[in-house]
């Protein structure tokens, strides 16, 4: 079996329902991630510009290839309402090889045309 590519999990949390589900769409629909789960109702303790704050936020985990890296941030960057949002990359080390190989497949980097049906992903 060949070399996968390597995959990794970028997180970033966002203060609106709306701003995660639009970034999640925005991402999968230019083919920089297959799939983000978002996950409500965080609880976000931090220091900013000297004062201690509390907000709620949605986490967004970003599954990607490790190349796409810099193409998300920058997606992510230009789509946040945040000054500095949080983007970080989890290297995954092990995944089950049909969902790496999905997360590989479908995100290209390239966009789909509109109107193109997705290839169906092939497991073994």
């Amino acid at each position: 079996m060949a070399e996968l590519e390597p995959i990794s999990v970028i997180v970033t949390s966002v203060g609106t329902e709306q701003q995660a589900v639009e970034i999640s769409e925005e991402l999968v629909a230019r083919s920089l991630a297959t799939c983000i789960n978002v996950i409500p109702c965080l609880r976000s303790v931090y220091r900013w510009k000297g004062k201690i704050c509390t907000d709620s936020e949605y986490l967004l985990l970003i599954k990607t290839r490790h190349s796409l890296f810099a193409a998300v941030s920058e997606a992510i960057r230009e789509l946040h309402s945040y000054e500095l949002p949080e983007i970080l990359e989890f290297a995954v080390s092990t995944a089950e090889p049909n969902f790496h190989r999905w997360v590989a497949e479908m995100a290209s980097g390239v966009p789909a045309p509109e109107g193109d049906p997705e290839p169906e992903p092939a497991f073994d």
